[in-house]
């Protein structure tokens, strides 16, 4: 099928749409309008991934280890995040006993952090018959986490991190010309198809606005063990979710 923006934007869709309840109960109109005076053609896709046939460590782009530097192991050493109860929790006890799958969503009101939530939770049965925890941090409020995981029903660990200082540590993206871009538009555009929405009243919270809205996410695999971190994919824009096979051989399961 084809999407005909008024700007004169054809967009070909090539994946199926799912026939799908609205998600999440904020339904308000966006206070943004966007408009395109150029062409291209959309992969919603995510980033194909070469299949690796035994369990190594790497981050997305292919890299050899270290994945990511001992001054930032220590640093995550000292970030504490919050579960939904508001009980603080440093965040390497996440994975210091057991193998993780740590989602960074880039807020709790993004409708795209919800595509990644149901993206990473699909693959949920493997990762419990592999003993790979799934969990997802954001930058906020216990509240707003909260009212995320009530929303989505997040089949895996909710954590807030109030303080931004994991997504600082891991030196995740930030900046307005990464979160309004060509293909986070297309893929927020398929999002709505699908039948999701974003949370506008979570997304123009005050320290949404002036600290986390800008800030892309990312994922990483970790444990066990603090300081055992084998894969991270850095978000380069709002959406960019990894191929699942890279997340599912760095923990060591058949996708």
């Amino acid at each position: 099928m084809a999407i005909s923006l008024n700007s004169g934007l054809t967009v070909a869709v090539s994946r199926s749409i799912r026939q799908t309840p609205l998600h999440n109960v904020n339904l308000s109109k966006s206070p943004f309008s966007f408009s395109c005076n150029f062409s291209l053609t959309p992969n919603f896709s995510a980033i194909s991934a070469s299949h690796r046939s035994s369990c190594v460590i790497y981050s997305s782009t292919g890299t050899e280890t270290p994945v990511v530097s001992e001054d930032t192991i220590n640093v995550l050493d000292d970030v504490q995040v919050f579960d939904l109860n508001g009980q603080g929790v440093p965040i390497s006890d996440l994975w210091k006993d057991r193998k993780a799958v740590v989602a960074f969503a880039r807020h709790f009101g993004c409708v795209l952090c919800r595509i990644r939530a149901d993206y990473l939770a699909a693959e949920k049965d493997k990762m419990d018959a592999a003993g790979v925890a799934l969990v997802l941090i954001g930058p906020g409020s216990v509240d707003q986490a909260r009212k995320f995981y009530e929303q989505t029903k997040f089949k895996g660990e909710v954590y807030a991190d109030p303080s931004y200082r994991s997504y600082e540590a891991l030196r995740f993206v930030s900046g307005i010309t990464t979160t309004f871009t060509p293909g986070a538009g297309l893929k927020i555009i398929q999002a709505y198809m699908e039948g999701y929405r974003q949370d506008w009243e979570l997304s123009f919270e005050k320290d949404t606005r002036t600290r986390g809205g800008w800030r892309q996410g990312g994922i990483i695999v970790a444990g066990s063990g603090k300081n055992n971190i084998t894969y991270i994919h850095k978000d380069k824009e709002a959406g960019d979710d990894p191929d699942m096979k890279e997340i599912l051989n760095a923990c060591c399961v058949q996708g």
